[in-house]
Formats: structure tokens, C-alpha cells, sequence
């Protein structure tokens, strides 16, 4: 499962959607979570494709990288430090170049052999 979610995280990192989408199930879940509160969420393979698509010019460069992991049965857990350089201005007032960085933590479940939940947590 480790090499699984490397795998994405590899093509996560490279914001290589098509790489991404080969980790993942068709009935993959995902769920991004700021402040506890869910922001965003996917069903299906085609939803995440379009969330993916649609998010993949905000950075000019990002990664994800894992500093703990934990698995138990077919599921896992990672904690996980994200920085990136924005590539666009945004409503909010960040500018293209700026620069984030943060910590959070992803959860995975497993089924048939590829990703089937995807859940985010941040802030």
C-alpha cells in the first residue's frame, strides 16, 4: 500500500493528473478537510479528474511529502508536510510566486489493489 500512495503522491508532485488517476479506484472518495471543516469532496473517478484538472494551474511547483505513516489492514495514514509556489493571483489576495507551506495528515483505505478513499486535513 506504501508504494501505492507514493506512487500518487509521486504524480501528485510532477501534477501529473493521468499518473494520479492510475493509483485510484473507480469508485475512489475524496474528502479535503480545513479546520475540521469538509471543504471539498469527490465521487468517482470523473469528479476527481475535474477537481484535479481544475486545480492543477494554482502552483506553479507543489509537494507532498510523507514525514509518518502507519497502516493498518487496508487502510493507512500519513502525515504529511505540503509547500508550494502559487502560479496564479487568488481572490483572496495571494499573489503568483508566494509561496505555503504546511502540515497535515491524509488517510487511505484500499480496495481491489488501488486507492479508494483519499480523505485531506489541514489548518
Amino acid at each position: 500500500m506504501r508504494a501505492l500512495i507514493e506512487r500518487y503522491l509521486d504524480a501528485y508532485n510532477r501534477i501529473d493528473v493521468d499518473a494520479m488517476l492510475t493509483a485510484l479506484h473507480p469508485d475512489v472518495v475524496f474528502e479535503n478537510y480545513t479546520a475540521g471543516v469538509l471543504s471539498v469532496r469527490t465521487d468517482g473517478l470523473d469528479e476527481f479528474r475535474k477537481l484535479a484538472e481544475s486545480t492543477r494551474y494554482l502552483f506553479a511547483r507543489r509537494r507532498q511529502t510523507v514525514i509518518a505513516y502507519a497502516e493498518q489492514g487496508e487502510s493507512a495514514e500519513a502525515r504529511i508536510f505540503f509547500e508550494g509556489s502559487f502560479a496564479v493571483d487568488l481572490p483572496n489576495g495571494v499573489r503568483a510566486g508566494q509561496s505555503i507551506a504546511l502540515e497535515g495528515r491524509s488517510e487511505f483505505r484500499l480496495r481491489d489493489g488501488l486507492l479508494v478513499y483519499i480523505a485531506d486535513y489541514s489548518g
